[in-house]
């Protein structure tokens, strides 16, 4: 009997506190990166393409430590992308409130995974194998039953503690924080058509996926981190994966690169501009605008520039963000009124669907004729590094 109490007290480990809270962050953080890189770039986007053995290791994983289903999570995490911030997207903050998302995602993210035709549509291409069917799917939450006594077993009634971080790590992080905070708040580098948010630019414990906004402007590419102080630790691990032969990368964004010589627009122009057409805007935004609404002010004071500053972030979004008292201190010149005008009309190219390759290429090319003749230095020198845009793969 004295054993038996020693043992519920040690478990089989008899590991100090730190060795235990140290074991419990790395659990946590392999169960993370189960999420973040197998069911979400591997088997969700298609981006990278896993050795089999490291692909069963992370089915196996995640269903013995929360619980999920390849299939379901999968299914969910597409038709999230499929009607983002609409009413059928199964994790909204925007539709369900936030406090909702980040609190009780787990709760949405049962309801879904009860929608057959949620599975049917969204889950193909998912592993459907005798492990799956008969395993992992027949017995969907013995995993996370095996999980506590394993817990119990090896930390003794600590162990208890242990399984409930487990457990609530995954639905609180990925389903609550991600899905929740991540189109709630935070700071956006491109105008997508969500309200998709990057929640910081590292965050060591979430694998990456803090980069939200990056990864709903190019959801293919398993490289999340795209401007500088931006790090991915996903994308580092994948890295090392592929180095160590047990990851292939499929889909990252090629990076937009500018040719030296002198170069007569293309298909393969319109494809980089079409493919960084985000990042087209924001540079445009940097060396034309920011650079002429600074001339209007020769000798501006602090409160003015961080105006400008604020002002020119505000552009790259939304044209909803943008806020009246800015928009009338800055809007009135003459020269700024004409270059918002040149955005306007490079984005309505980019975002005329209808046209054809060949449409698009002249509508562009009459662009940079129109900016060339425009008399503003600046908008010429942009207009010209325009036109060499190429796109550089990734090697």
């Amino acid at each position: 009997m004295t054993e038996f109490l020693l043992f519920l007290e040690t478990g089989l480990l008899d590991w100090p506190a730190w060795k235990i809270i140290l074991a419990t962050f790395i659990v946590v953080q392999v169960t993370l990166s189960g999420v973040s890189l197998f069911l979400h770039r591997e088997q969700t986007h298609r981006g990278i393409k896993m050795h089999p053995v490291l692909q069963h290791f992370y089915r196996f994983w995640t269903w013995f430590t929360t619980g999920m289903l390849t299939k379901e999570w999968v299914a969910i995490h597409r038709k999230h992308h499929a009607y983002c911030e609409t009413e059928t997207d199964p994790h909204s903050p925007q539709v369900h409130g936030i406090k909702k998302v980040l609190f009780h995602g787990v709760t949405l993210y049962t309801q879904e995974r009860q929608n057959k035709e949620t599975m049917e549509k969204y889950g193909k291409g998912t592993p459907d194998d005798w492990i799956e069917r008969n395993i992992y799917t027949r017995f969907h939450y013995l995993g996370i039953v095996l999980l506590a006594f394993v817990d119990i077993a090896l930390f003794g009634v600590i162990g208890l503690l242990v399984y409930a971080i487990q457990m609530l790590w995954i639905p609180f992080f990925a389903a609550g924080v991600i899905n929740g905070i991540g189109h709630y708040f935070g700071y956006r580098n491109y105008r997508t058509d969500d309200s998709s948010r990057n929640i910081t630019r590292f965050g060591f414990f979430i694998f990456g996926e803090e980069l939200h906004n990056n990864h709903h402007a190019f959801p293919s590419s398993c490289k999340f981190s795209h401007k500088k102080g931006e790090h991915d630790i996903g994308w580092y691990i994948i890295k090392l994966l592929n180095k160590l032969g047990l990851c292939e990368i499929k889909k990252v964004v090629p990076e937009l690169a500018v040719q030296d010589e002198e170069v007569e627009f293309s298909d393969e122009t319109v494809k980089a501009i079409l493919t960084h057409k985000f990042n087209v805007l924001q540079i445009y935004i940097k060396d034309v605008i920011s650079p002429n609404l600074s001339a209007e002010f020769p000798s501006p004071s602090k409160t003015i520039k961080k105006k400008i500053k604020k002002y020119t972030h505000q552009l790259s979004l939304e044209p909803s963000f943008v806020k009246k008292k800015l928009q009338h201190n800055f809007e009135e010149s003459t020269t700024i009124k004409t270059l918002l005008a040149y955005k306007a009309e490079l984005q309505a190219i980019w975002d005329n669907n209808a046209m054809s390759m060949e449409e698009m290429m002249d509508a562009f090319k009459t662009w940079c004729q129109k900016a060339e003749q425009s008399g503003n230095q600046m908008l010429q020198d942009f207009a010209d590094k325009l036109k060499k845009y190429q796109l550089q793969q990734f090697a």
